[in-house]
């Protein structure tokens, strides 16, 4: 069966929807279904090498896996495990390297840590700052904790149902909010 109809995107070609899915990758709030289960860790790590053509095989593809995996702070040898022998900070830094592994120029992280504790979630975004750092992407990170927000984010975005109503600075917004639904989202959790 051809389902290349199936990753078209609103009329777009094929070819245009692989390019712009390389260029922006996902980061899910629960690592743990984020991660196909039957695939061991290195071949869902090289899964998007060879998709997007960065490698042409798994054995290509296979120091690059371990370099990502080690900077996420994993030791090589994770790439022949399965997910379900990691803890849920485990599994979102291989989520991570997984997003990294087609070299995007933005990482989508949707409730990226909140299934984490707090300990796992500072180490989690302090990984995030260091490879938006070394890899040079860009990060839009979705959340409701503004602790987070304010720790991770430049420049912060709020919206109500669906709208942004106030945007600038992380630490203007947040430290002197103009909008009326932003002093009452910072009222309800600083006081």
């Amino acid at each position: 069966k051809d389902y290349s109809g199936a990753f078209a995107c609103q009329g777009r070609s094929v070819e245009w929807t692989r390019e712009t899915r390389s260029k922006i990758q996902m980061v899910f709030q629960d690592p743990f279904s984020s991660l196909n289960p039957r695939l061991k860790v290195g071949t869902a790590i090289a899964g998007p090498m060879i998709y997007h053509g960065l490698t042409r095989n798994a054995a290509e593809s296979e120091p690059l896996v371990a370099e990502l995996l080690e900077q996420v702070g994993l030791q090589k040898e994770t790439a022949d495990r399965y997910p379900f022998e990691f803890s849920g900070g485990q599994r979102q830094r291989i989520v991570m390297a997984r997003a990294l592994a087609s070299k995007p120029k933005l990482i989508v992280c949707d409730e990226s840590v909140a299934s984490l504790d707090v300990q796992i979630q500072a180490q989690v975004l302090n990984l995030l700052r260091d490879l938006q750092e070394s890899h040079g992407f860009s990060c839009l990170f979705i959340s409701h904790d503004l602790a987070v927000i304010r720790f991770i984010s430049d420049r912060i975005g709020v919206l109500e149902k669906g709208v942004i109503v106030e945007e600038g600075p992380t630490q203007k917004v947040l430290d002197q909010p103009e909008h009326l639904y932003t002093r009452q989202l910072v009222q309800a959790v600083y006081g």
